[in-house]
């Protein structure tokens, strides 16, 4: 990829833009609907939409060209999505999507600790300043 395509803040972007419509279409959708049946609907898309992705694009890989750790922190990974997911759509169907889906953002300062503790990375005055305020920011718009 090229250019624009190529730049890790767009695909962010557009990850933010999606978890937030994610966060609308899901609580209207949990409305009638249990919540784990509801997360198993959205696995069911997610995993036929990246197939299809994956066809279309040519990008599909061989499964044995894909390193043990590399699978185990997959596995690892999709446990987690999983749990997150399941968690997430419970709290949507109890709550408000103005509130749920901020405290869900914590996720972000807990990476950001997590980046530090567990991969070495490092940050600087200003960027813990930043996750200190999406820390408080997160409460903020969840208080009510």
């Amino acid at each position: 990829m090229n250019g624009a395509l190529s730049s890790w803040q767009l695909w962010a972007v557009l990850s933010a833009v999606f978890a937030a419509l994610t966060a609308i279409f899901a609580k209207v959708g949990v409305e009638n609907v249990n919540a784990d049946l509801a997360t198993l609907i959205r696995t069911i898309v997610v995993i036929v939409t990246l197939a299809f992705l994956l066809l279309a694009t040519g990008e599909f890989q061989s499964p044995t060209s894909i390193s043990g750790r590399s699978y185990l922190f997959l596995l690892l990974s999709g446990l987690g999505a999983g749990a997150s997911w399941l968690c997430y759509f419970r709290a949507l169907k109890l709550g408000q999507a103005a509130q749920v889906a901020p405290i869900d953002k914590l996720s972000v300062v807990l990476v950001a600790l997590f980046g530090v503790i567990f991969l070495g990375e490092r940050l600087s005055a200003p960027n813990w300043l930043g996750v200190a305020l999406i820390a408080a920011g997160a409460l903020l718009v969840a208080y009510r």
